[in-house]
């Protein structure tokens, strides 16, 4: 069943409103018509089963038959921090990302990023599309929420917000013992709220791992491979949507 999202407010007592670019995707693209079944997501973890009722140039209003809770959703919410990689593999982190659960995404300038974002409007284009890739991906991977991808994070800035989670951790290829991510992993149900930050290509430098850790944020390691930046979150996120799934 095609799945669209919509605002809180096109949502009434027994009817849903879809306006912009869905409605010439609904109408001459998919080519759905009066009588033809929905879902349509309010992007805060509601599903409801609708009924298209009208098809217009600029709407499409859908009678509500049945409202359930998405069922895709992890029971812990998860933020990757991730340092920005260079060209395009950070557009491929965040679809994967959102494929595999997380619900936020935030970019960060560690002191080994190559790339450099100095031009506010190029970065103000960049989060526009980057926010874009993460609704692409919620679509087509059924999540009940777009996660947000977050305006680029300073270093200090990306600490402190990690802080404020019940646990986070930082995969370091300096760690060694894997018995520590066994351990933190197999509790990982019994915190709401989660970080993980991942480094750029060049890693983190030993001074940004020891202020992680001033912040009770915990070195881990991934294994005796050394992954790439690219492979590093989805690795992660990859254990811990295996110990979360319900």
């Amino acid at each position: 069943m095609h799945r669209f999202y919509v605002e809180q407010d096109l949502i009434r007592d027994n009817y849903i409103s879809i306006i912009g670019s869905d409605v010439n995707h609904i109408k001459n693209v998919l080519r759905l018509r009066q009588g033809d079944e929905i879902v349509i997501c309010n992007g805060q973890g509601k599903d409801y089963y609708c009924i298209i009722n009208e098809v217009s140039d600029n709407e499409v209003v859908a009678a509500i038959d049945a409202v359930k809770d998405t069922a895709a959703e992890l029971k812990s919410r998860i933020a990757l921090f991730q340092g920005l990689p260079k060209k395009d593999k950070f557009e491929l982190i965040i679809q994967k990302a959102v494929e595999l659960g997380a619900a936020e995404i935030v970019p960060v300038m560690t002191g080994r990023v190559v790339v450099k974002l100095e031009d506010k409007k190029k970065e103000e284009k960049k989060l526009q599309r980057w926010q874009a890739i993460a609704m692409e991906a919620a679509k087509q991977s059924g999540r009940g929420i777009i996660p947000a991808v977050r305006p680029v994070h300073s270093f200090f800035d990306a600490i402190k917000a990690l802080s404020r989670m019940e646990l986070a951790l930082i995969p370091y290829e300096k760690a060694t013992d894997i018995s520590i991510t066994r351990e933190l992993l197999g509790k990982i149900a019994d915190y709401s709220r989660i970080g993980v930050f991942i480094g750029p290509e060049g890693g983190f430098e030993e001074e940004e791992i020891k202020l992680a850790m001033e912040h009770n944020i915990r070195p881990i390691t991934l294994g005796r491979r050394i992954l790439r930046t690219e492979t590093a979150g989805l690795a992660i996120l990859s254990m811990m949507m295996l110990m979360l799934e319900e």
